[in-house]
């Protein structure tokens, strides 16, 4: 045997190097299913950036809280600065070509506008005359007569023999990115001050509702029995008054503001993360591991803090980012009927009700804040959306 082994080892030494090549794979190994292993977190970011739309909302959500913060540092007009010079001016400019380099433009309320090439308003034209029987203004400019007719809607511009100028090329407004109210004041920065008022409030309302829903609904899921129906009958009591009259309420005691508006999402709005958290309180306290944790000895405190809650940790989010829209829209439905922040702080409820008196001649106006309200809906339901199938371990793949 022991010769059989040496005549097993020389035959090795004089096998060339080039005869050792790796084998190829059998057909079972081919079929094999393995991949590259992640953790719990790798798995849910992975599967949430393959949702082009949750994504797009995020992006949307993170440009739109960085406007809010950083614009207004740098921003030439202050969101409450009024220039009644310059009220009504629409974000688009059709332009009259006078000649010379020289433009104009004719808003709906009767004010004549020089403006450059580029866009940017240079200055309000008075008026020379105003013929009133004869429903005209009289102009002068660079030694000719212009006259505005508002005898018929849409106003007329006419030189000095009557014949009457057609509009030329479109810009945009230089000076006002988003045009101006009736007040002269600066949509964009209103606009910017309003998502601010929005997202502060949504962000008060998010830290309310882990704080308080998570801990009532995590304390009386996991007691049960009496404490549990005792603390759901107040949860539906809470539910079943109205939000608008909380705000009433609140706003008798502390006058419309943004303190009142707080303090009405913050006192009511927990009651929904609190009956999800119960629900999933109920079906993890009975699960093994805690049972498992009673028996070494852990008290209540640690299993629900420890164990339980860190568990609902997905539905917690997921319910947190559907709460946030739900806090903008309540705050701008209660500015838009008057309960909300108080003039002149800007939010988009007091830009969309300030826009109602205008909205036949200037519907930008109304169009720009219930836009913005809309696309940050739309961006947070897609975000909650992507977080709900990235977060369900149902939908692993």
């Amino acid at each position: 045997m022991n010769a059989d082994r040496h005549h097993i080892v020389d035959s090795a030494e004089h096998i060339a190097p080039g005869l050792w090549e790796e084998l190829a794979p059998a057909a079972t190994e081919k079929e094999r299913i393995a991949g590259e292993g992640f953790s719990y977190g790798q798995d849910v970011w992975r599967r949430f950036t393959r949702n082009k739309m949750a994504l797009m909302g995020l992006w949307i959500i993170i440009l739109l809280v960085l406007s809010a913060v950083f614009v207004p540092f740098f921003w030439t007009h202050n969101y409450h600065y009024q220039e009644l010079t310059y009220a009504n001016v629409p974000p688009l400019l059709p332009l009259y070509d006078l000649g010379n380099d020289q433009f104009v433009f004719l808003n709906k309320n009767f004010k004549l506008y020089q403006v450059a090439r580029s866009g940017k308003l240079l200055g309000l034209i008075k008026p020379k005359q105003r013929l009133v029987a004869e429903k005209q203004i009289l102009y002068e400019l660079n030694g000719r007569k212009y006259r505005m007719d508002y005898t018929q809607l849409p106003v007329r511009l006419l030189d000095e023999n009557a014949n009457e100028i057609t509009t030329g090329s479109r810009v945009w407004n230089k000076t006002y990115f988003l045009g101006t109210d009736a007040l002269g004041r600066d949509l964009f920065i209103r606009q910017i001050y309003g998502a601010r008022i929005s997202l502060l409030v949504a962000l008060i309302a998010t830290v309310v509702n882990f704080v308080i829903g998570v801990l009532y609904g995590g304390i009386s899921g996991y007691l049960g029995g009496t404490v549990d129906n005792v603390m759901m009958r107040i949860v539906e009591i809470i539910n079943t008054i109205p939000l608008t009259l909380y705000v009433i309420l609140i706003m008798v005691l502390l006058e419309s503001g943004f303190t009142s508006i707080v303090l009405a999402i913050g006192t009511v709005f927990w009651v929904d993360m609190a009956r999800i958290v119960r629900g999933q309180i109920l079906t993890l306290k009975e699960q093994e591991f805690v049972y498992a944790a009673k028996t070494m000895g852990a008290g209540t405190r640690r299993i629900l803090f420890r164990h339980l809650l860190p568990n609902t940790m997905g539905p917690i989010i997921v319910t947190l980012a559907m709460l946030i829209p739900g806090a903008i829209f309540i705050e701008a439905f209660m500015s838009f009927i008057g309960l909300g922040v108080a003039p002149p702080m800007a939010s988009w409820g007091t830009l969309c009700s300030d826009a109602l008196g205008t909205f036949r001649s200037f519907p930008y106006q109304l169009f720009i804040p219930a836009l913005a309200i809309s696309i940050t809906m739309f961006a947070f339901n897609f975000l909650v959306d992507g977080l709900r199938d990235a977060l369900d371990p149902r939908l692993r793949k």
